[in-house]
């Protein structure tokens, strides 16, 4: 007779596992893989053009023999930087500057902050149509919402000016001072929208309860909005305010047009991009200009810094 033999019992494989250090390094790599793209784009963007104005700054152009023969460009050290610590024009721009967004961005923000608490108590659906209506300005780019407003301005055609005579008054938008008051209302129209969007999540953002239990106690809507809303968004109105107060020191597209009509109210020095466009394409000074550009990034980084951390502390 015949056996019958039973097949040898499959033995189960080993699992193998994966160490927590070979996991995490593999999870290093995935995360670096995905990150790739962006990684690209900022060393293409941001490090190679600073590499470059480095390179520059700290070069010169010298011209051989009298002064009449061929420039070349020579290593010049720090003395590009050197010469800006002494250049009053560029320090006088960035005072300007600066002491125009002490005066605008407020008047900005304080319209943009009005504009959010009132819509905050609209109903939902005209919240939406108001909010696409006051991002239109900020949506159409800064060139042609300043042609729209030097049409605006302009003595010939303005349906301002038309006012203004039916009404015997002469107001001139390019003289002295009134230059400042016409960019200061073209860039407020422009970032009201913006601001006012972010201001309004941000008050979304807050709990109902507390207006309840304030409405319960008494306080009338005015009261709520001062005491209740405004002192718990205080972050994103720092956050804007530091945004503002970036833009007005690298302002240069809306003044650059501007000069074309009131090119003795609006100097080559205006602002520092336009100290800086100036130079490098006017006068031909490149590393020169590198060299502001430069100085420029740093002083506007150091007054961010101290501005977030000064108004942090002072809302702690």
């Amino acid at each position: 007779m015949s056996t019958l033999t039973r097949p040898p019992a499959a033995t189960a494989s080993p699992v193998r596992r994966t160490s927590p250090r070979r996991a995490g390094r593999r999870g290093a790599y995935k995360g670096l893989l995905f990150t790739l793209p962006f990684l690209v784009g900022f060393v293409a963007t941001y490090v190679i053009p600073i590499g470059y104005a480095f390179s520059q700054s700290v070069q010169e152009k010298k011209s051989s023999g009298l002064g009449f023969g061929p420039t070349r460009t020579v290593y010049a050290g720090f003395s590009n930087f050197a010469s800006i610590l002494t250049d009053g024009s560029f320090w006088i721009s960035v005072l300007r500057s600066l002491a125009f967004g002490a005066l605008q961005i407020p008047v900005m923000l304080g319209i943009s902050l009005l504009l959010a608490l009132l819509l905050d108590g609209v109903a939902a659906r005209a919240v939406r149509f108001f909010r696409a209506g006051l991002l239109i300005p900020y949506v159409i780019p800064g060139v042609v919402s300043t042609l729209i407003w030097l049409f605006l301005y302009s003595p010939t055609g303005s349906p301002i000016h038309d006012v203004l005579g039916r009404a015997g008054a002469d107001f001139d938008f390019f003289g002295g001072v009134n230059t400042y008051l016409s960019l200061a209302n073209l860039l407020t129209w422009q970032g009201i929208g913006f601001n006012m969007i972010l201001i309004s999540a941000a008050l979304q953002a807050l709990p109902r309860e507390l207006y309840e239990a304030a409405r319960i106690d008494g306080a009338r809507e005015w009261r709520i909005a001062w005491s209740i809303k405004v002192p718990n968004i205080t972050g994103i109105l720092i956050l804007t305010g530091m945004f503002s107060l970036i833009a007005r020191l690298q302002l240069f597209g809306e003044p650059l047009i501007m000069r074309q009509i009131a090119p003795e109210s609006i100097n080559t020095d205006f602002t520092p991009m336009m100290e800086i466009y100036f130079k490098a394409f006017q006068s031909g000074n490149y590393q020169y200009a590198a060299a502001e550009s430069l100085v420029l990034a740093v002083i506007t980084g150091v007054l961010a810094f101290v501005f977030y951390r000064v108004t942090n502390r002072r809302t702690a």
